[in-house]
């Protein structure tokens, strides 16, 4: 994973936008960088914050949060059986593949949020990362554990084979997380987001660790960890938004755009590299 990344003619918005993510700019570059996300995500995360509930209290909202994530764990999507329950194993090397630009990757895009919080926020925050870099230890970093998974799928485990080959909404899964962290106006973007994507994980990657295992696949590890360790983590995103609060007034209406936002873009990646694997012949 050691290559650069470029960017060539005829790329779509959101993989040059994923390049760009990971490059060092020129001026000229970083003004297309804002545009693809003027058009993009500013327009989303307006409309999101357009329709969110006028919380009068942040309780108001974490409540919205738990009744958004017990609707959704409730009713999986047809996308999710099918992984868990009739993938055969070129199908879901499809779904592992599409999700690489991401786990190879995992939680580089977050990085940027640190600079932006109180100390408290912060610090909740860092709690998390720090589990997601695996705490220091190179054989538990999240990143290490993808590349032990397509290593043993028999798929390569440099990055730049992925980028060549995902699709768009696997590019603003991860192109989503650079702007909450690094350019979103607001930090309660990515702390709603966050605080969504950590608790939505505990259910959300159970389909994933059911193929795996239905398929014999051992180094599973990357999906397994996150099914015990995000409960702490859900629990420090809420920390985190409360610390926040104890700093200045927090933008609720922000927090709960970050939420759906993120909802929505994750959902459409599932079913686009679902949709891509239903495709290999079974």
């Amino acid at each position: 994973m050691s290559g650069v990344l470029e960017v060539r003619p005829g790329d779509s918005a959101q993989k040059r936008l994923y390049v760009y993510n990971r490059s060092v700019l020129t001026p000229e570059r970083y003004a297309e960088l804002w545009e693809i996300e003027r058009d993009w995500v500013v327009r989303l995360a307006a409309e999101h914050e357009e329709r969110a509930p006028r919380f009068g209290f942040r309780i108001e909202l974490i409540d919205a949060l738990h009744d958004l994530l017990a609707k959704e764990q409730a009713n999986p999507s047809g996308d999710e059986r099918f992984l868990a329950e009739e993938a055969t194993l070129d199908q879901f090397k499809t779904v592992v593949a599409e999700f690489a630009v991401d786990g190879l990757v995992e939680s580089q895009s977050h990085i940027g949020i640190l600079r932006r919080l109180p100390a408290k926020a912060r610090m909740a925050v860092l709690r998390v990362l720090i589990d997601e870099f695996g705490c220091g230890n190179d054989d538990m970093e999240h990143s290490r554990l993808y590349r032990e998974l397509v290593t043993e799928l028999g798929m390569p485990a440099d990055l730049e084979h992925y980028v060549d080959r995902a699709g768009d909404a696997s590019f603003a899964y991860v192109n989503l997380f650079h702007w909450l962290a690094d350019r979103a106006p607001a930090p309660e973007y990515f702390l709603g987001a966050y605080a969504y994507f950590e608790a939505s994980v505990l259910y959300a990657f159970k389909p994933f660790a059911a193929a795996a295992k239905r398929l014999g696949v051992r180094n599973d590890r990357y999906y397994t960890e996150h099914l015990y360790i995000d409960s702490f983590h859900s629990k420090q995103m809420q920390t985190a938004i409360r610390a926040l609060g104890e700093h200045r007034e927090v933008d609720l209406a922000k927090v709960w755009a970050g939420v759906t936002l993120t909802s929505a873009v994750i959902a459409e990646a599932t079913e686009a590299a679902v949709d891509r694997a239903r495709k290999v012949p079974a």
